[in-house]
């Protein structure tokens, strides 16, 4: 590993991983909801909030698939020096992986869970220009009282991919992350319009 790629982490590294690790299951929670991630530093290739969510979420037992975008020697150097989370050119082996909206138009290969274990399904961890620039959609489920408009600047075939793969409670829990904030959207949400 070539040491002069190394970048700083989380200054307190515990708090700070606690602090991405609750933004992280609150966005879950709330789905829709922009939460903020102040303490997450900055690595050139990722937005702050993106790094602070491998920070928090990355480690040893949990093998990333990098999107042609982030496969870069700093973004890897740095998630294998601060993370130590195995790197997988098989989308299948990944617990998480990282992409940009370009490669949401095919979530093929990703491990969606079984009907025993739903949970062990892949994480996605999408890093996005922003989080209010799209068409409105509105959201229902699971942490949403009636319903939620969001706004996220996705292209459209995502939305007909995701469903068209769902089978609660398999499927792919997403996590969007922009600047210093984040949205999430757990498998269980259902988008209310029509998409297809």
């Amino acid at each position: 590993m070539n040491a002069q790629l190394l970048q700083p982490a989380f200054v307190d590294p515990v708090l700070d991983a606690q602090q991405g690790f609750r933004g992280a299951l609150k966005a879950l929670a709330e789905p829709g909801m922009i939460q903020a991630l102040s303490t997450a530093p900055s690595l050139d290739g990722l937005a702050p909030a993106t790094y602070a969510l491998c920070l928090a979420l990355l480690d040893v037992d949990t093998p990333l698939w990098l999107a042609p975008s982030f496969d870069t020697p700093l973004i890897r150097a740095n998630l294998a020096f601060h993370c130590g989370c195995p790197l997988t050119a098989r989308r299948e082996e990944a617990s998480f992986a990282l992409l940009d909206a370009q490669e949401l138009l095919d979530l093929s290969g990703f491990d969606h869970g079984n009907d025993r274990y739903p949970d062990q399904s892949c994480t996605l961890l999408v890093q996005l220009p922003e989080l209010e620039a799209g068409r409105p959609l509105n959201w229902r489920g699971p942490g949403i009282k009636s319903q939620r408009r969001v706004s996220l600047p996705l292209p459209h075939g995502f939305w007909l991919e995701r469903q068209r793969r769902e089978a609660f409670p398999r499927g792919l829990d997403v996590l969007f992350a922009a600047g210093h904030h984040l949205i999430g959207l757990p498998r269980s949400t259902r988008i209310a319009e029509e998409l297809a």
